[in-house]
């Protein structure tokens, strides 16, 4: 491709003409299907960029590239404009010439805000991607530990997150601990996997960061930067600009004069901001302030004015926090580009109070600044949040630094702990630049220099290939000896102080209040609770997190407030693996909080509501009943189609396009005059839900064929080579065989077995329907169709003879997983088939651990639960649009 077709597509996409760097990136990497491990750029030069070369460079060499991007950004963001971003590429798409079909089916995802996971990643393997996401997010499910995942869907996370990808990881340099694991990730695919070379790219991971710590094992390789032309802007920059290296000029050297004051007295900080703060209430423009505590914050919005100020921090809840940026005051701080509300001019200034939650993940360019002193790259990631495009020449930036960084001892010896040592570096360097906080001038301080000044790195613990083992065996839910929790693997081990608790709201731990007879009755209720959160799970909008122990503010001393009021309240509390933990307020240790997540009643109060509306923050607060609806938000989940999900009681009206999930009946035991029998029914929008036909109950080998054919669609797609793409159509093609059982037809509510046999429940032609029934619960259709291909008697036995046994192991195994077990085993109540040999049934169960464990040292993890994720993508396509294939497999469809 020549440098003028590519700037003209990417013209295209972004609405402007690229800059010098991102033609560099294009043809020295992109284009070449290779990628720099990192790209040092500074802030505001349009890092997100690289999504838009990706998706040029994966149109021109698409057997090169990742067909999937995945672009992480730091968990303290605001809001994921990024997704923004890829919405405006995909409009504007079909503007290109030659362009194709497929990228017009650009799947876009996000794992929180507006596309929150609406499975459009994971629905077409071989169509092209971007997921945008959290260190959180996106490092727990590549760890087959996705928060807020079930255990049925951790390995399709893994496998498409981990398979075909480019990762690009943002600002890395504040997550070491996670940039060490994606290259722990990488090196483990490309050196410890090589038993078979894959026909599929593997992950390749890129970081962009304005000054990287170093990533350990690709250290030795040259990261990628500005060209030199870019690098070295002349002394007058044309203005106003007509070239694209101009703009790079302006905000290289965007003018942000620095201004330092020294604090006397620790106590009066928060006093000495406001005073600089209001210096500027009469000019109309958008000043940011950033401090370090949450307590600095509320001493500040305090004392600025009501009307004009909001504030940021990382503790508020993922709905108030996605729902800041319509607000009109933080339109204020956006790019005119990035506005999606009209902004009225004032004369007054408007204030944005922020801590480190404002640094990272959002566009914003405020006129002024203030600020205390943090270490050098959280000063460098402020400094980029104001005068970000140049545009100014009055920038001011007024820091107030301590007179001493530590404090004295008894002796009257001054003791300076390290980060404070970093503080005093951190000084020094601002001192050096002489008033000029500008991106080039912070770029000429000598890098050795800026290191020592960072925060201190948390400890990072080795991710090692016995740990990648333990946690890809995910039918094991609970503990496992030797797979520790993989929170210290995605941020490092943290002093305790660091901890952190989530908070959430549901009504069902209310609802669902027990009384327990005894331990066994306690642990039934705690498996029954985890299903439901599986069902039904927690999702970012609803979280908030602050710390744990934090004194006089953290959770823990929130907690004990409300244990002292409503000591008998239920609470439950769900540990990283999923397991729920149902006890009491007054009961609730130390123990089970940090790094785990606290479920509350509604009647447990302790949201901080401001005018009636919910501020997003846990204070701790009386519950107040005229609030009851600000608590319980699950409900809120929704994609740009519309509410995921509801709860509705019988009276109740069933909301449109969704399908049950779940009915919970609560029975009359209070005598005659109790209310009568209360059933709630929780509804869910899946993608079978977006179509009326997936109401229908569905034959059988009709949904076998279907799901056969979108198979052999996507693995000719993909261009597998020939057995595995054979392997993978013959699992998806009798995955299902094991539901031709009577007891199991009869769960569905099917009486007309064997005339009749279906795939699932729904509505039959003559208007009856058919209801699912709990009456084979032990009982997996899955174990019972790898049976049926073992039977040399079944009818479709010699297809699965004609595969090679290599092959034939892969179908079987494929075909077990289907619903999460088989990694590595069927729990032994599930392990039968009374339609089959029971010794058959046995042996099967014994060598499906010993298949499990070979095929992933064929294949690698994340390769073999790519090839699981290709049999789910197809029965998920053809349950989404049941009658829609063509069952006919067209010689072009096959490999």
């Amino acid at each position: 491709m020549t440098e003028a077709i590519f700037k003209t597509r990417f013209e295209t996409l972004t609405g402007h003409a690229p800059f010098p760097w991102q033609i560099k990136l294009f043809e020295e990497w992109f284009v070449k299907g290779e990628f720099p491990c990192a790209c040092n750029l500074s802030t505001g030069l349009g890092k997100t960029s690289v999504i838009a070369i990706w998706l040029i460079a994966l149109m021109e060499r698409p057997g090169k590239i990742p067909r999937r991007l995945v672009y992480v950004v730091n968990r303290r963001t605001v809001v994921d404009q990024t997704t923004d971003e890829v919405e405006k590429l995909r409009k504007n798409l079909p503007k290109l010439e030659n362009f194709s079909d497929q990228f017009q089916q650009l799947a876009i995802s996000t794992l929180r805000g507006q596309f929150a996971d609406n499975r459009e990643w994971s629905a077409d393997p071989s169509r092209p991607a971007v997921i945008c996401g959290t260190v959180d997010m996106i490092g727990s499910r590549l760890l087959f530990s996705g928060y807020g995942v079930g255990f049925k869907t951790k390995p399709l996370h893994a496998g498409f997150l981990g398979q075909d990808v480019l990762l690009v990881h943002d600002e890395a340099h504040l997550e070491p601990a996670f940039q060490k694991l994606l290259i722990a990730i990488e090196k483990e695919q490309r050196e410890g996997e090589r038993s078979q070379e894959m026909p599929w790219p593997k992950l390749r991971v890129m970081e962009l960061t304005a000054t990287s710590r170093g990533s350990g094992e690709r250290d030795e390789e040259k990261p990628f930067e500005l060209t030199e032309a870019e690098k070295n802007p002349p002394e007058v920059i044309p203005n106003p600009p007509t070239e694209p290296i101009h703009h790079v000029w302006r905000r290289q050297k965007a003018k942000k004069a620095i201004r330092l004051h020294p604090n006397e007295d620790d106590s009066k900080l928060s006093e000495e901001i406001d005073h600089l703060a209001l210096e500027h209430k009469d000019s109309g423009q958008s000043v940011l302030v950033f401090v370090r505590t949450i307590e600095d914050v509320e001493k500040i919005v305090r004392k600025l004015p009501k009307k004009s100020t909001e504030q940021l921090t990382g503790t508020l809840r993922g709905l108030e926090r996605d729902g800041l940026v319509r607000k009109p005051i933080f339109q204020r701080f956006l790019p005119e580009s990035n506005r999606t509300e009209d902004v009225t001019p004032t004369t007054g200034a408007v204030y944005l109070v922020c801590t480190s939650a404002g640094e990272v993940g959002v566009n914003i360019s405020a006129d002024q600044m203030v600020c205390d002193l943090s270490t050098f790259e959280s000063m460098t990631q402020r400094f980029g949040r104001v005068n970000r495009f140049g545009d100014r020449n009055d920038t001011r930036i007024d820091i107030v630094y301590p007179k001493e960084f530590g404090k004295k001892d008894k002796s009257g010896k001054l003791k300076i702990h390290e980060l404070g040592r970093r503080r005093q570096k951190t000084l020094e360097l601002l001192k050096r630049l002489n008033g000029d906080a500008s991106p080039a001038a912070l770029d000429k301080l000598d890098l050795a220099d800026r290191l020592a000044a960072f925060t201190p790195a948390p400890q990072i613990l080795p991710a090692t290939d016995i740990l990648f083992d333990a946690w890809a065996l995910t039918t094991i839910r609970g503990r496992l000896p030797g797979r520790p929790p993989i929170e210290p693997y995605l941020h490092g081990v943290e002093d305790e102080k660091m901890a952190e608790t989530y908070v959430a709201w549901r009504q069902e731990v209310w609802e669902l209040r027990h009384e327990f007879g005894d331990e066994r009755d306690r642990n039934q209720f705690q498996e029954y609770a985890a299903e439901l959160l599986e069902d039904y799970p927690l999702k970012p909008h609803e979280l908030l997190r602050d710390s744990t122990f934090r004194k006089n503010s953290g959770i823990r001393d929130k907690l004990l407030k409300i244990a002292e009021d409503y000591g008998d309240l239920p609470i439950w509390i769900q540990e990283p693996n999923g397991t729920v933990i149902a006890t009491l307020a007054s009961k609730v240790t130390d123990l089970q909080l940090a790094s785990r997540t606290v479920i509350l009643p509604p009647e447990a109060g302790g949201l901080k509501v401001t005018d009636g509306c919910s501020a997003g923050l846990f204070d701790g607060s009386d519950y107040m009943p005229e609030h009851r609806d600000l608590y319980d938000v699950a409900d809120m989940w929704e994609d740009d189609k519309g509410p995921m999900r509801k709860r509705i009681w019988q009276d109740e009206d069933s909301p449109v396009g969704m399908i049950l999930e779940r009915e919970i009946k609560f029975e009359n035991t209070e005598g005659e005059d109790a209310e009568p029998t209360r059933i709630w029914r929780w509804f869910v929008r899946k993608p079978e839900a977006a179509n009326e036909r997936s109401r229908i109950a569905y034959p059988l080998e009709p949904h076998l064929d279907e799901v056969k054919s979108f198979a052999s669609k996507i693995v000719g797609r993909l261009r597998l080579p020939n057995d595995i793409a054979k392997a993978v159509i013959l699992a998806a093609w009798f995955h299902d065989l094991g539901k031709n059982r009577e007891r199991w037809q009869r769960s569905l509510g099917n009486y007309g077995y064997p005339r009749e046999v279906f795939a699932k429940s729904g509505w039959l032609p003559d208007g009856t329907r058919l209801h699912p029934r709990d009456l084979f619960k032990d009982y997996r259709h899955e174990f019972g169709s790898v049976l049926d291909l073992l039977d040399e008697k079944h009818q479709h036995h010699m297809e699965f003879m004609a595969l090679s046994p290599d092959m034939q192991d892969l179908a079987m195994h494929l075909i077990a997983a289907h619903h999460g077990r088989a990694r590595p085993h069927f729990p032994l109540e599930e392990a039968s088939d009374p339609a089959r040999n029971a010794q058959a049934a046995v042996t099967l169960a014994i060598k499906t651990p010993q298949r499990f464990a070979l095929l992933q040292r064929r294949y690698g993890r994340w390769g073999l639960a790519y090839l699981e994720s290709l049999v789910r993508a197809a029965d998920y396509t053809a349950s989404a649009h049941p009658g829609s294939a063509d069952v006919s497999t067209t010689t072009e469809d096959q490999p």
